[in-house]
């Protein structure tokens, strides 16, 4: 993830002000805000601002004013109001940090997330769900646990939840008895991180896993934390269940597996279960030679939970006969895994020698199994674009190129692959009549939006130029398609508003056009050389370079396709000669940066070809390309593609 971005400002709150917007009585706030995409990747996103917004705080505050267990309590109370924004809403999520400074009250800080579907109604934890309903969390018994007060304000297609840490390094709550909204009492004045991190007595044996003591104060915590940040990078589902493994094993269980349900045909139930049923996708064993074994057990009785289970703990039968006679009892739990209202898994853990699992411990691992499962929604998710990205991208461009008498070719090209299709696409196909023409461009903008407009050149060019329309002429008509395209599109988009009801509205330059530089050029042999035609509209020039190293630019510069209207386009022609190399870019070469500088400054393209003289075509392509990634001292971060054409 790039940088987040945030907004700084110092407010004043007046008298009437809620509560939520500051402590008691007016004060100034200094505030960071950001807004961040509400998916699973959201609260690691929340966590990296708040860290940095609290860095930055603590560099021009009083030593000791930011003490490390405010660090730590902040994080935790951002993870777990944006973990339940997220599994509330889904929509994008509000974060803002308020330090108060005040001089006539506490100093404290504030973290608020907003979404925008405040309309759910909160149900009983204890009815049955459908798939349609989000499960519900127990996150904000955590942050009511840590802060010294929270809330919750609607607004207008708005809900906030707002938490108050104290920075004078007082406990968010008075000593004495401490009560959780289940009615559940904790004696004796613990400090709010030693109620969330409950010591698991009994449960951890000297020597083996880790000791009880690591698990007593913040250790629950820190756990939820370490995962959180493990799983939200993750974009392989089998990596999420390997990582799932190794992170309960040995610290709270001696094995686990991780069923993946079938995302097509996923198990609903015992009466609709399908023959193929969910795949043991990772098994993990505190001894690692009877991994194998309990995969073979496992793998003849899936569990097979009931709908109404939801995420809750349920005991499932102990495969003692594939743990040794040390093994042979044990408990053993399994946990669905939901995101998004849609089943994708089950997680069991198993522990050798207990009756029960302690409640403490099934708690949470349940909070880790919803994580696990935003994980792998995430996974699936990003596996679903990147298969749909692929197929276009394959049906967008040409599956091989051709072979032209007399010139040898070369092709880069490296689409950069943010949030779908490139934006850069090329073609080389012959045309009949002794004639192979080229295309090389760049459509405004990636992603369906691009796959639309290429979908519509790459063919017409195709088409036209087989029916013997020149140069000139296929540009004509291919800028006049794209215009009649985006009018077609708005008098659409603009019909569909009138018969919803809504204003239609006026766009200052016209219907949205949608933008292609283009750079088209036909080839035709002849004894001794190749006559070249070409044209660019709106595209980086091409150049040729002779066999002395001379380097020239070889064409006009004229205006993009899809812009203006009764545009008329000209064309250049000149000749091949056997040792003449022609280049051809897209603007991710020529605009490749490194700090302020561009790779094409100063004619730097022509000075990187004219150093290529008596090189092939293929030479050429990769010289030009590795110059090209070794200006800049971070990977393109635009589609690269370029052309060779070399006269033999």
């Amino acid at each position: 993830m790039g940088a987040i971005p945030t907004q700084r400002e110092t407010i004043s709150r007046a008298p009437d002000t809620p509560a939520h917007e500051g402590c008691e009585g007016p004060g100034p706030y200094t505030v960071v805000r950001t807004t961040l995409p509400g998916g699973p990747l959201a609260p690691g996103a929340a966590r990296r601002f708040v860290h940095a917004a609290l860095a930055a705080w603590t560099e021009a505050a009083e030593p000791g004013t930011f003490t490390e267990r405010l660090v730590e309590d902040a994080l935790v109370v951002v993870s777990e109001l944006v973990t339940n924004a997220v599994v509330h809403a889904g929509t994008d999520i509000d974060v803002a940090c308020r330090l108060h400074e005040a001089e006539d009250e506490p100093p404290s800080l504030l973290v608020e997330v907003s979404d925008h579907h405040p309309s759910r109604a909160v149900r009983d934890d204890a009815a049955e769900r459908t798939y349609g309903i989000p499960e519900y969390g127990r996150g904000l018994r955590l942050v009511a646990t840590l802060c010294a007060a929270w809330g919750i304000t609607y607004r207008t297609a708005t809900k906030t939840v707002w938490a108050q840490l104290p920075l004078d390094g007082a406990p968010a709550a008075p000593d004495g008895i401490e009560v959780y909204a289940d009615g559940d009492a904790l004696e004796g004045g613990l400090s709010a991180a030693e109620v969330l991190g409950p010591e698991l007595t009994g449960f951890a044996e000297p020597g083996r896993g880790v000791p009880e003591r690591d698990w007593r104060g913040r250790g629950a915590l820190a756990f939820l934390a370490e995962a959180s940040d493990l799983l939200a990078g993750q974009l392989d589902e089998d990596l999420v269940a390997a990582l799932t493994g190794q992170l309960l094993v040995p610290r709270l269980a001696d094995w686990c597996a991780v069923w993946l349900e079938d995302e097509a045909t996923g198990w609903h139930g015992p009466e609709t279960a399908v023959a193929t049923g969910p795949r043991l996708a990772r098994v993990w064993h505190v001894s690692e030679n009877r991994i194998e074994e309990l995969r073979r057990v496992l793998e003849k009785e899936p569990p097979r939970l009931p709908e109404s289970v939801r995420s809750r703990a349920v005991p499932v039968p102990w495969p003692g006969e594939a743990l040794g006679p040390r093994g042979a009892t044990g408990a053993a739990l399994a946990y669905r895994l939901i995101a998004g209202g849609r089943p994708l898994g089950t997680l069991v853990i198993g522990r050798t020698g207990l009756l029960r699992f302690p409640d403490e411990v099934t708690g949470l691992v349940e909070d880790l199994s919803r994580r696990v499962a935003l994980a792998i929604g995430a996974a699936r998710q990003y596996a679903r674009q990147a298969t749909i990205s692929r197929v276009l991208q394959r049906g967008l461009l040409p599956g091989a190129v051709a072979e032209i008498p007399g010139v040898s070719s070369a092709l880069v090209y490296e689409p950069c692959d943010k949030g779908g299709p490139s934006g850069d696409f090329y073609d080389l196909f012959p045309a009949g009549h002794g004639r192979w023409c080229f295309a090389l461009g760049d459509v405004q903008g990636k992603g369906p939006e691009a796959a639309v407009v290429i979908g519509l050149a790459r063919p017409w060019l195709r088409l036209l130029a087989r029916e013997g329309y020149a140069v000139p002429d296929v540009l004509d008509r291919l800028n006049q398609l794209l215009l009649d395209d985006a009018t077609e599109a708005a008098d659409a988009a603009a019909r569909a508003l009138v018969a919803a009801g809504a204003p239609v509205p006026v766009a200052d330059g016209g219907p949205h056009a949608r933008f292609l530089s283009l750079l088209y050029g036909e080839l035709a042999p002849f004894d001794g050389g190749v006559r070249c035609t070409l044209a660019s509209a709106g595209h980086p020039l091409p150049l040729l370079l002779g066999p002395d190293g001379d380097v020239r630019v070889v064409a006009q510069p004229q205006t993009l396709l899809g812009v203006v209207e009764d545009v008329t386009y000209a064309c250049d022609t000149f000749e091949l000669y056997p040792g003449d190399t022609l280049l051809c870019v897209t603007d991710g070469v020529t605009e490749r940066r490194s700090g302020s500088r561009q790779f094409d400054d100063g004619d730097g393209l022509a000075a990187a070809l004219a150093g290529c003289a008596g090189l092939s075509a293929q030479l050429v392509a990769e010289r030009i390309r590795t110059l090209v990634h070794e200006f800049g001292g971070k990977p393109p971060e635009d589609d690269l593609a370029l052309l060779v054409l070399r006269a033999e």
